[in-house]
């Protein structure tokens, strides 16, 4: 079979197609044909190993410290189950299903074979590119949202709205009853208003730290926003959601004096079934920028770093 494999951390370069021996799922696994994937900034930075100090030793700790240790890239996959292990009651041989492989990655790869702890099924009425949207970008965007315990009128700001994760971010506040501003790039402004942002705003020519504006929600996507403003933008009693902390903003926010959330989300069998209904009634929908072949995994790469990409980008995988 054919799978991605990381040959060492750096550039886009680095990554290799080969063909590679099919896996044979354990007890407690099961054996996925995957239909498609994804590329999402989490796969460049854990390729590249460009993650932050206080993650980046753990990670080599975990996946090798000069290179990869077997890593087959990708987070995301929604694909076909083609066999189970004797311990696994969860799935059956033929289920559509979609999730994540875990620390381990692995979904770009005609098959990967994972505890299907992080799964669950896909409804027929979904493509398999539209669920593997899901795993990462949609849980992470429901799960912090619902942190928020957003109301009906409430003013949510997203910094970082145009990505996966953000467009996400747009949907599920709209669905919340909020009035929601996105701010990215002018490129991405016209799909944020498709999307029902009722304001965007281009970071790139409008500052909008001086607006003198104040939203009970501000959630903030990018690693490098600066605290303190990003904190004056919060009402005294609304919340900042902190989706990619540093050390130093996790200390800050216990002194903050305004409520700061920050916190890894988890992959539920609960929140994709949910997350996947939400699609299926329309209420929300993935946003697919690009798609390539697995044999072009190095140019999505490339794109994705670039910060063009609007939404998602899919591999799709010739079965």
């Amino acid at each position: 079979m054919k799978a991605t494999i990381v040959t060492r951390y750096g550039p886009p370069e680095v990554l290799e197609v080969r063909e590679v021996e099919k896996p044979i799922p354990k007890d407690n696994e099961v054996l996925i044909k995957v239909y498609a994937s994804t590329v999402i900034m989490g796969d460049c930075e854990i390729r590249g190993m460009s993650l932050p100090l206080w993650t980046r030793i753990p990670l080599r700790l975990f996946m090798g410290i000069s290179k990869p240790r077997k890593l087959v890239a990708g987070a995301e996959f929604s694909g076909v189950v083609e066999a189970v292990g004797s311990k696994v009651t969860s799935f059956k041989v033929g289920d559509p299903i979609f999730g994540t492989g875990g620390m381990h990655m692995g979904a770009n790869a005609e098959y990967m074979s994972r505890d299907p702890k992080n799964m669950a099924l896909k409804p027929v009425e979904i493509s398999h590119e539209d669920a593997a949207t899901l795993p990462v970008a949609g849980i992470n965007a429901l799960q912090f949202l619902r942190k928020a315990n957003i109301r009906p009128g409430q003013k949510v700001l997203i910094i970082g709205a145009g990505g996966s994760i953000g467009t996400y971010g747009v949907q599920l506040a709209k669905n919340y009853g909020a009035e929601v501003t996105a701010v990215d790039n002018g490129a991405k402004l016209d799909m944020l208003r498709s999307l029902g942002a009722d304001h965007v705003i281009d970071y790139t020519k409008e500052n909008y730290f001086e607006s003198g504006k104040q939203y009970e929600v501000v959630f903030d996507l990018i690693y490098s926003s600066p605290f303190a403003k990003c904190l004056g933008l919060v009402k005294n009693d609304g919340c900042y959601l902190l989706a990619n902390p540093s050390p130093g903003k996790m200390i800050r926010a216990k002194w903050a004096g305004k409520k700061v959330i920050y916190d890894f989300a988890e992959e539920t069998t609960q929140d994709l079934l949910y997350l996947a209904q939400l699609v299926k009634e329309g209420k929300i929908k993935p946003v697919i920028d690009k798609r390539y072949p697995l044999e072009q995994v190095v140019e999505a790469h490339r794109y994705v770093e670039s910060g063009q990409k609007q939404g998602n980008l899919i591999i799709t995988i010739a079965n």
